[in-house]
């Protein structure tokens, strides 16, 4: 199991549209067999590799719970590039989001926490983080049939992660 990719650890096809039921009954019932409670008789070395264990699973089911965290691991296991090594986004969305953070923190000198302009801008954000997923699907889709295309579609990926991670920010700083 100390081979095993986070899909693979938790017994799930390797993509990036995952069924939450069942990836918590597949990590609840690893869970049970790894678990160090359930080895206290076991030799010094079976308990600590049960440690081990039950460390990956509980680090495998904390990234596959988390779509974007999911489709970062899941870019990374297909080979794609990393934030750091592709950092690029359309200017005109860099233009947006700095048009957005100037509204932010217009609402946040004005409006209080749980207002409605503020409310209907965390759900704005919210919607467009939401289709940027629902893209991110299709794309992960789309790479198992990309054999000439692998690495353009690995690259419109990162994109799209990028752009979700600078929406995330600025939910997050709505909500400070």
């Amino acid at each position: 199991m100390a081979d095993l990719d986070h899909f693979e650890r938790l017994g799930l096809p390797r993509r990036f549209l995952l069924d939450d039921a069942e990836l918590e009954r597949n990590y609840l019932a690893r869970s049970r067999q790894l678990h160090p409670d359930f080895h206290h008789h076991a030799s010094t070395a079976e308990q600590h590799a049960s440690i081990e264990l039950t460390a990956r699973l509980n680090q495998a089911v904390q990234i596959l719970r988390d779509p974007f965290r999911r489709a970062e691991y899941l870019l990374q296991v297909e080979g794609g590039p990393s934030a750091a090594e592709q950092k690029d986004l359309a200017h005109d969305f860099l233009e947006e989001v700095m048009d957005l953070r100037m509204q932010i923190e217009e609402l946040k000198e004005t409006e209080p926490q749980g207002s409605p302009q503020r409310l209907q801008l965390a759900k704005d954000l919210a919607d467009r983080r939401d289709r940027l997923l629902a893209d991110l699907a299709g794309e992960f889709e789309t790479l198992g049939n990309a054999s000439g295309r692998r690495e353009q579609v690995l690259r419109r990926i990162r994109t799209t992660l990028n752009a979700m991670k600078f929406l995330q920010n600025l939910i997050r700083d709505l909500d400070d």
